[in-house]
């Protein structure tokens, strides 16, 4: 087996479960299992500057091992996994030489995963994958990305014949929950350009994400016995449901691709006094995405309107932004990884994400930070897997993309 695989076994048995209900940083102690762990893994390689602080981040550096000055360049990955879905307890189960058909994830449960539902699995014919076993996510997101570039920084420390300058590497926490750079330290971290390995499949790039913002909607109904409620009652959950309504109805997650935006209820719980729904609103155009922002508070003002003033609430705020903007100007930092890629024998894959990741705000911090695969498919939830063929390919390009930067 793999260093990379039996590091990656290892990080996921310890159970990083972000909560976004938590005012903590991190949002979670248990994240703290996994960052002392990789405290003295570090140490054990012999990096220096090996630091965890009292938010979670941890950092080290690998010095370089040239006489020419070069871009000091970073790779970074999260600790955390999504607060969806429980990682604790994950069991994978290794498949190797994939068929191509179903693969049974829980006898018991009859819990599969199918290349019916999921047909990108075909593309993985022959080779060994890591699937959960049906009852908890696998956390490829991000603990794929950790046993990746650790696995890489290793093979430099073991090979020191490949040259290469400073490397900074970071784990951060509760990315998940949209606050993983809410204490990260830039002058700290004391680099040029950076990579956040938190991507999906095999040849994912990405320097380009979704504008997000999140909106919570609260709503005041007025409760009165059904049997005299004419005229008088409110009910809380139905004016939820007529604002859900009134949002355009093909943007949605389900209906979307590509760079088209959506608006997503993630909650929606209440009675008939009072109700919540929330929202993230997601666009890769700025134009857009301050359209979709304005149309949620506008259905809001109708709502209050119709019904009187203070009924219905609104808290809209801005998560992240297109990270484009900040990259596009050193976009060689994407053209090196594109190269790195294609002398290993990857065919690049660059994409748009439909989502976030640390290296959008990074960007608009002064840090330019694409996005690199990890290899894993499906995640979040019960039917995650990854190909171990995937990772190996990963921990090559992170070593190939540090031999690329001391040739600028």
């Amino acid at each position: 087996m793999s260093n990379v695989v039996t590091k990656f076994l290892n990080y996921i048995r310890i159970d990083t479960q972000s909560n976004e209900e938590s005012e903590t940083c991190p949002s979670t102690e248990k994240q703290l299992n996994l960052a002392n762990l990789l405290v003295s893994e570090l140490n054990s390689l012999g990096l220096k500057d090996v630091s965890l602080d009292k938010n979670g981040y941890v950092m080290a550096t690998l010095p370089s091992n040239i006489e020419k000055k070069v871009p000091i360049i970073g790779f970074i990955a999260h600790l955390d996994t999504s607060p969806d879905m429980s990682g604790e307890n994950v069991s994978p189960q290794i498949i190797e030489n994939y068929d191509g058909g179903i693969i049974m994830l829980n006898q018991e449960k009859n819990i599969f995963l199918s290349p019916h539902e999921f047909p990108e699995m075909r593309k993985y014919i022959g080779q060994t994958l890591i699937t959960t076993d049906g009852t908890t996510l696998l956390g490829a997101d991000d603990k794929a990305g950790i046993a990746e570039i650790i696995t890489a920084i290793e093979f430099l420390v073991k090979n020191p014949q490949i040259p290469h300058g400073t490397i900074k590497i970071a784990f951060t926490p509760d990315e998940e929950i949209g606050r993983g750079v809410d204490n990260f330290d830039v002058d700290k971290f004391d680099a040029d350009y950076a990579y956040t390995i938190d991507g999906g499949e095999i040849g994912e790039l990405e320097y380009e994400n979704f504008n997000a913002a999140s909106a919570k909607i609260k709503i005041q109904g007025r409760n009165v016995h059904p049997g005299t409620a004419k005229n008088k009652m409110i009910n809380a959950m139905l004016v939820g449901m007529k604002i859900n309504a009134m949002l355009p109805v093909n943007e949605k997650p389900e209906y979307t691709e590509g760079y088209e935006g959506f608006y997503h209820l993630t909650n929606f719980s209440g009675t008939v006094e009072e109700a919540s729904l929330s929202y993230i609103i997601r666009d890769h155009n700025r134009k857009k995405f301050e359209m979709k922002k304005d149309i949620i508070t506008k259905i809001v003002d109708f709502q209050n309107h119709h019904y009187g003033e203070g009924t219905v609430s609104l808290e809209l705020k801005d998560q992240y932004f297109n990270m484009r903007e900040k990259v596009e100007p050193v976009k060689f930092i994407v053209d090196i990884a594109e190269k790195a890629m294609l002398e290993i024998g990857i065919i690049p894959k660059i994409i748009p994400i439909r989502g976030g990741t640390d290296g959008a705000r990074l960007s608009y911090l002064g840090l330019p930070t694409p996005n690199i695969f990890t290899g894993g498919l499906n995640f979040h939830g019960k039917f995650e897997f990854i190909p171990i063929p995937s990772m190996e390919k990963c921990v090559e390009t992170i070593v190939k993309i540090t031999e690329l930067y001391t040739k600028l």
